[in-house]
Order: C-alpha cells, then structure tokens, then sequence
C-alpha cells in the first residue's frame, strides 16, 4: 500500500472502497470505512463504552468459531480473527473505536470499525500487513453471516445483560443488606411520621429504613425482569430480518458460545422482524432502569431531609461527613453522597426519555438510532451500579440516629388519632385543635376534655403500640 505525509507530518496510507480513495493513519488498524465515518461525524466526545467494545469482539469471534465449524470459513483465517476478536474483546485495541456515537443509526460504521480491527489484526498474526484486506476481508470473512442490523442491536443486549450481572445486582444487593442491617439497628427508634410533610403517627424509624430496602428488593426483581427482555437477540436476521447471506444454524450456535463464555443467557429471537425493526426489549429495560432510579431518588432526598440541621432542620439523622460543606461556611458539612445519588437518578431519567425516542424511530424492518440508545442504557446501568454501591459505603453504612426524633414524639399532635378509637373521631380532634392552639401536648389537654384516667392516657399514647396493627383498637366511646 501507498503511504505519504499529511500535512502535519503524520504518515498516511491509502485505502480505496466503493466510493473511492481516503487517506488513513498508517499506524491505525482501522480503515477507509472507519475512516469516512471519523470524517463524517466529528459530533461530539461520545464513543461507545468499553462494555459494548466488549460485546463486539465477543460476537466476532464467536462467529469467526461457528462459520468455521459450519465450513464457510477457512480454519486458519477463522482462528486468527478468532484471536483478534479476543484482544478486541480484552480491550487491547480500545484506541482504534474512534467513532462517535452520533452517526449513522444502524450502527454500521461502528460495525465496519470492528470488522476492519479484526481483519487488520488478523492479517498482521498471519504475516500480513495492517491495514490490508487479505487474506482476511473485513466483510467477506469478519462480518460472514452477519449485518450490521443484527450485530448491534445483539451487541446492545449483550453489553446491557453482562453490566446488569456484573455490576449492577450485585450494587443493588449491597445497598439493600445495607439498608436492612439499619433498620434492624434503629427499629428501638420511634419517631414523628410525615404525610403532606407534616406531622402523622409514630413510626419507628426502622420502619422507615425497611421500607427503603424493601424498594430496593423490588427493583432488584424489575431489574430481572428488564435482563429477560434483552436475553432475546437479533442475531441471525441479517439485513432485514429473513436471514439472507447466513446459515440456518449460525445464530442458534453463536449465541450458546456468547451465553457460556458471557455467563448470561441468551437465545436467538424466534421473530427476527421484530428485533431488528424495534427496540422494545431495550425500552423496557431502560423502564425498569428508571424505576429503580425514582426509588434512589426517594431514598436519597428522604435521607438528605431526615439528616438536615443539624440545629435548624430535622436532624433525625446524622450523615457520614465525607468532606467540607462551604469554601465560606466553616463546620459546614452537606449530604454530598445523597445528592450524586439524585444528580444519577436525573440522568437515568433523561436516559430514559433518550430511549424511549429512540425507540419509536423504527421504520419499518430497522431501527435507526440504536447507537444513541446503546449510550443511554449502558450509561444508565454503569452509573446506577457505582451510585448505589457508593451511596451504601459512603452514606448508609455510617448513618447514626439522633435523639431529636424520639424527643419530639411526644409533642406531636397526631398522637391523638389512637385517642378516636376509644373517645370518637370529633372528641378526638377537639384534643387535637386544643392542643395545638395552646401549644400543651395532647396528653395534657385530654387529661383536661376527657374522662380517661391516667394509666389509660399512658396506655393510649404509648408510642411503641401506635406502630404495629391493632393494638390500638378499642370500642368508641362518648
């Protein structure tokens, strides 16, 4: 091949396709495609995660291993893009993935990207040359039985099943034994409810803390849900969906390398003209994603109020100082953590939105902006992986309960509703609206407007059975 210098004194070499001649860097081992693509989309600093070049390489590979054994490739062309698959998929080449994620909506040129790798790696540990296309072709050999239409969005699900088993369950389960070993230290603690931000029922703050981990195992059960929908993969529908330019058992082999070797479970789709034509399974997957970032959302900002003050707010709780608050408030000290874990859940959201977009930008048998999608969904996993693990470590783990909450129990107002069931709902709410206009407790002015003794007052107003069912009950009197 030809090589020259650019004008800023880099080497070049010249490659050709169907729409001409294009300079390329002579070290890269990508080619003319990737090149053009490079050219053609100087959009933004986005590039597909290192997740989804994963997922490339293995795809490649295995199908590198399958044609051959199906003998449609030549073994020894086959396990050298087998090989170059593999350091692909192990990052060794992650500098030759330059292409942006804004670009064609197929995902082809990133397809091509990773076809002209392969084979200019593989040519390279046959003798050749980088950068050549023989005896390895990018398209006749790396991308045999395959289109570009199928290999992304089966890279996609592939990438988002491995990242979910990976790292996110196991950062969810890690937040949730968190939020459980609190509950069970401060179930002794009984504090003010809040419904409308004001004044409820006692609640153990326990109660609380089981609550949040009991979102946390619910999201766990939708984050298995959204792991079913992408375990279905395109692979195999080539083009358009029929299947054309491939053999009859490529997917179905393929996919049982990629489900071993991947340790997640997927399966060729048995309706190819749905998976390359929508983008369902990655909406809902990406609908599962937001769920579970509401429920962080809910955590962190009830955390961050329980923990406000120390002296003007609630201070029911005090945070883990991770750091200073102010560069002009000293003492200061803020929930840092809690509020990363809300700025995560905005992006997920927005992810989410990105997605469902990009969903309904089906036409007719090919979605077109499956690249943008990938971005989001891998972004959404990875960040709500790292943010709740940290949340737990940094937050959770070190939060301590602070008397503040018991000590205002017994101011409370709604303390009286367990006086309605005994002296009547209206009874009770002149107790209430006395009280409140006088500022004494509900035990002082019902000692005034009812006819209940002391030790039922004490028994009423216990705190401790105002947080299980039933003990409250009894027969309403005048």
């Amino acid at each position: 091949m030809a090589t020259a210098g650019t004008a800023s004194g880099g080497e070049t070499r010249i490659e050709r396709d169907s729409l001409g001649e294009l300079r390329v860097p002579v070290e890269a081992y990508y080619g003319v495609q990737t090149m053009r693509a490079r050219e053609n989309f100087p959009i933004s600093d986005l590039r597909f995660p290192r997740r989804f070049i994963r997922a490339m390489g293995q795809i490649k590979g295995a199908a590198a291993e399958v044609n051959v054994a199906l003998g449609l490739l030549d073994g020894r062309i086959g396990g050298a893009i087998a090989a170059a698959a593999r350091e692909v998929a192990d990052g060794a080449l992650d500098d030759q993935f330059v292409l942006d994620i804004f670009q064609t909506g197929s995902g082809t040129s990133t397809n091509m990207n990773a076809n002209e790798v392969i084979a200019s790696r593989a040519n390279e540990i046959l003798g050749g040359q980088r950068g050549a296309k023989s005896p390895v072709h990018p398209n006749d050999h790396v991308n045999m039985g395959q289109s570009s239409n199928d290999v992304i969005p089966t890279a996609i699900h592939l990438a988002a099943l491995s990242a979910i088993h990976e790292d996110l369950r196991p950062a969810l389960a890690r937040l949730e034994e968190s939020l459980r070993r609190k509950a069970d230290e401060f179930m002794p603690t009984i504090k003010t409810g809040r419904t409308h931000l004001q004044d409820a029922t006692p609640i153990r703050l326990g109660q609380e803390f089981a609550g949040y981990a009991g979102q946390i195992e619910r999201g766990r059960r939708r984050l298995d849900f959204a792991a079913g929908e992408l375990r279905e993969v395109a692979l195999g529908g080539t083009a358009v969906g029929t299947g054309i330019n491939t053999h009859p058992e490529f997917a179905a082999r393929v996919c049982a390398i990629l489900a071993e070797r991947a340790g997640v479970a997927i399966v060729e789709t048995d309706n190819h003209f749905q998976a390359q034509s929508t983008l369902d399974g990655v909406v809902a997957a990406s609908g599962a994603l937001k769920t579970i970032a509401v429920s962080l959302l809910k955590i962190a900002n009830d955390i961050r109020w329980l923990g406000s003050g120390p002296r003007a707010g609630l201070g029911e709780l005090e945070l883990p100082a991770v750091q200073p608050g102010s560069s002009i408030m000293p003492g200061k000290v803020n929930p840092v953590i809690a509020e990363s874990v809300t700025m995560v859940a905005a992006q997920v959201l927005g992810n989410d939105v990105t997605i469902a977009i990009a969903g309904q930008s089906g036409n007719f048998e090919l979605n077109v902006m499956m690249p943008v999608a990938a971005y989001g969904l891998l972004q959404s996993i990875a960040i709500l992986a790292t943010a709740s693990a940290n949340f737990a470590a940094q937050t959770i783990d070190g939060l301590r309960a602070t008397e503040q909450g018991p000590r205002m129990v017994e101011q409370g107002l709604m303390i009286g509703t367990a006086l309605a069931p005994r002296i009547g709902y209206d009874a009770a709410a002149n107790v209430a609206k006395t009280a409140a206009g006088s500022g004494r407790t509900i035990r002082e002015v019902a000692r005034e407007l009812t006819d209940l003794t002391e030790e039922e007052l004490d028994d009423l107003l216990d705190p401790a059975t105002m947080t299980e069912p039933g003990t409250t009950l009894g027969p309403a009197g005048g």
